[in-house]
């Protein structure tokens, strides 16, 4: 017990200072961003002297460490800022965005593990025979195709030449649960390659697993190849399983702006694009901020999730 309280606590520090290296890094990013909001708001044709004045009542004038501290002040009291572009706090945009973001990420994290286990269950259960290679072969070619191209071929073969599904979320809003078919599309293409790395990263594990020596003692002993496979096998391919879905799951974050793009779903990406284009710093900065953090708290829950399953892999991690 006292091991892993040591565990959890070496694992915290370093959540705390990923989590400090995250803000630094987002606001030294959005600060070499080329211009500003108040440039974005003088127009085409910026005037310099009405470039400054704004600069100046958006207090965009002072001082980088001034700004930096001001900042991260407010984020530990949970305050993100507000947008310099609508004036509104940048945890509305959240609120607004968030819905949508966690729908796609939520149903692709739900058909994502039983799918990627039971293909890589499968895989490892005939290895060798034609289905192992079948399903291997897939998985592989899916992998290598970008999100944005398979996007792209899905629109134009399910939606433009078909008919079966609507090509974006235009004319939907938010309300994406009462058109469950404009979410097909968007699923299908953030689950394709998550779903390939997890299936070969648990065939992988029980095959590791199936050869190894406990396992065939087991089967020496009368034990059912069954239950070497599910009670043995598979829970040790858990471990490397549940960090390859965290880190699945922190892609996710970055992948579903590419498909809230493509497809014009209002979440947390396209409004991401919207405050980029706008040079809305606060509203970068604070999404950046909540992206980074969501991803040490996975990553950290995963190494757990590793230490509990296979101790020495969660420590060597």
């Amino acid at each position: 017990m006292s091991g892993l309280r040591s565990f959890v606590a070496r694992r915290l520090l370093l959540g705390v200072l990923q989590t400090a290296a995250v803000v630094l890094l987002v606001f030294a990013l959005t600060e070499a961003l080329p211009g500003d909001a108040a440039v974005a708001l003088a127009g085409d044709q910026p005037d310099p002297e009405r470039v400054e004045a704004v600069r100046e009542a958006m207090r965009l004038d002072r001082p980088a460490g001034e700004r930096l501290a001001d900042w991260a002040a407010g984020l530990l009291h949970g305050d993100l800022g507000t947008s310099l572009v609508s004036g509104r706090p940048v945890s509305r945009y959240l609120a607004d965005g968030f819905g949508p973001t966690l729908l796609l990420a939520a149903l692709t994290v739900v058909l994502l593990v039983p799918a990627g286990f039971g293909l890589g269950v499968l895989a490892a259960r005939h290895a060798g025979r034609p289905a192992d290679r079948l399903i291997s072969s897939v998985t592989l070619a899916v992998y290598a195709v970008p999100e944005f191209a398979l996007g792209v071929l899905l629109v134009t073969v399910l939606s433009l030449r078909l008919g079966w599904l609507p090509p974006t979320a235009v004319g939907h809003g938010t309300e994406l649960l009462a058109h469950p078919a404009v979410l097909v599309l968007p699923v299908l293409v953030l689950l394709s390659r998550p779903v390939c790395s997890l299936a070969r990263m648990v065939r992988a594990g029980m095959i590791d697993a199936l050869a190894s020596p406990y396992a065939a003692q087991a089967r020496r002993y009368g034990v059912s190849g069954a239950r070497v496979r599910y009670a043995h096998a598979l829970p040790n391919a858990l471990a490397p399983a549940a960090q390859q879905l965290a880190r699945t799951v922190d892609w996710l974050l970055s992948g579903v702006i590419v498909v809230e793009a493509l497809y014009a779903v209002p979440g947390l990406g396209t409004v991401l694009l919207g405050a980029v284009a706008e040079r809305d710093v606060p509203v970068v900065q604070g999404l950046a901020v909540v992206f980074g953090v969501l991803t040490v708290v996975l990553n950290l829950g995963a190494d757990l999730v590793a230490h509990r399953f296979a101790p020495r892999a969660g420590v060597a991690a």
